[in-house]
């Protein structure tokens, strides 16, 4: 990659659906974990998960106490807490942050709480890009 190659940090923004295997490992790789309330879970590549970096990062947009659960278990599945950086998002107007806080906090889990800002800046229907 030309931009890698002058110097320039790179970061690519995936759904995980499509192998990011031959990416140039010195770009960053920021890749959604679809959860069962996206409808989008079993598009996933999870064979994508044995190729991130610790300079990556996966999040996780939840919805539900099921989603939760369910990124937990991934977490574990894949011993992913150190590998790289874990976001957990509560879905904007689903679920309440302090709830997803709460959660995490009681469950000790190595993640990094991330609001969807975009949205509380933008409004849900909007895109600032």
């Amino acid at each position: 990659m030309r931009l890698l190659d002058k110097g320039y940090k790179v970061l690519i923004e995936t759904n995980g659906s499509v192998s990011i295997k031959d990416i140039d490992k010195r770009a960053v790789i920021i890749m959604d974990i679809k959860t069962p309330s996206s409808s989008m879970t079993e598009k996933m590549d999870f064979s994508n998960l044995d190729f991130i970096k610790k300079s990556d990062e996966l999040k996780f947009v939840v919805c539900s106490r099921e989603d939760y659960e369910s990124s937990k278990k991934i977490i574990v599945s894949y011993k992913l807490a150190g590998k790289c950086e874990i976001l957990l998002s509560p879905a904007f107007n689903i679920l309440e942050p302090s709830l997803l806080s709460s959660w995490i906090i009681e469950d000790r889990l190595n993640v990094r709480l991330n609001l969807q800002i975009h949205k509380y800046i933008f409004g849900p229907g909007e895109r600032a890009v």
